[in-house]
């Protein structure tokens, strides 16, 4: 119960990782402000989790409009004053050929993936500095934002700029005991909302140095993490929790297969 009665924010909180946040988060004795676009997804989410509905509130947010994320920071004011915990985890992953891609793809992507957290961070630091809440924020990014993919270029380019964003952010909410840091999870196929092809499912996972794709405990317990006390001297970092996926190029092929001295 490491966060009895704090009270946590997640978007995107029918997703895949959202649903883990959620759940993690409600265990450890939370009381959770969840928000997502489809309000059928969070109130199937809710009822699997079993919360007690005066401990929960459900908020049917469209992140690509201002007004709605003005809404979500308002309901959550008038039920809790203010968060403890942001988790900016809504985020898309769609695969585009830059040729194929129009301009309103193009901003989809970047308005979910980048201006909705700066708008979220924004909206919920003032509840925050109103309150003199001191707390923690944590946005999800990828390590993506460090190796361009083929297919996938507005979706890196996202991510880094979310890292930047989160640094930035760290810098400026210091001062009011907000801290501020990413955690970049591991590749977990299954989204409802960006669907992936089992080929590239197949080859993603077989890149993987640890062997496997991103369990319900990896991601959550990382945030845990740098939203409790123990991490109370950390702002402005990212934390990879991705099974090595980040660091370098895996084949799955073993050691000593290819012999002799490659000359170039």
């Amino acid at each position: 119960m490491e966060f009895s009665d704090k009270t946590v924010v997640i978007t995107g909180a029918a997703g895949i990782f959202g649903r883990w946040i959620a759940a993690h988060f409600a265990r450890e004795g939370a009381k959770l402000c969840l928000s997502d676009n489809r309000q059928e997804a969070l109130d199937a989410l809710a009822a699997e989790l079993k919360l007690d509905p005066a401990r929960v509130l459900l908020h049917r947010t469209e992140l690509t409009d201002e007004a709605s994320i003005l809404d979500l920071a308002a309901t959550l004011k008038t039920a809790w004053g203010a968060p403890d915990i942001v988790v900016n985890n809504a985020g898309l992953y769609p695969k585009f050929s830059l040729l194929e891609m129009s301009a309103a793809e193009w901003d989809l992507i970047f308005g979910v993936n980048l201006r909705a957290p700066f708008l979220v961070t924004r909206e919920m630091a003032k509840l925050m500095v109103a309150e003199g809440r001191k707390g923690a924020i944590v946005n999800i990014s990828s390590g993506a934002s460090r190796q361009m993919r083929n297919g996938s270029v507005p979706y890196c380019t996202s991510k880094t700029a979310l890292e930047r964003l989160t640094k930035g952010f760290a810098l400026e909410l210091a001062g009011h005991g907000i801290r501020v840091n990413a955690v970049e999870p591991g590749f977990a196929p299954g989204s409802e909302v960006s669907a992936l092809s089992p080929d590239y499912i197949e080859r993603m996972t077989a890149r993987i140095p640890l062997g496997r794709t991103s369990g319900p405990d990896d991601a959550p317990q990382a945030i845990a993490y740098l939203c409790s006390d123990r991490a109370s001297f950390i702002t402005g970092a990212v934390l990879s929790v991705d099974g090595g996926n980040s660091i370098g190029t895996f084949e799955g092929g073993e050691l000593g297969q290819a012999k002799g001295i490659a000359r170039v």
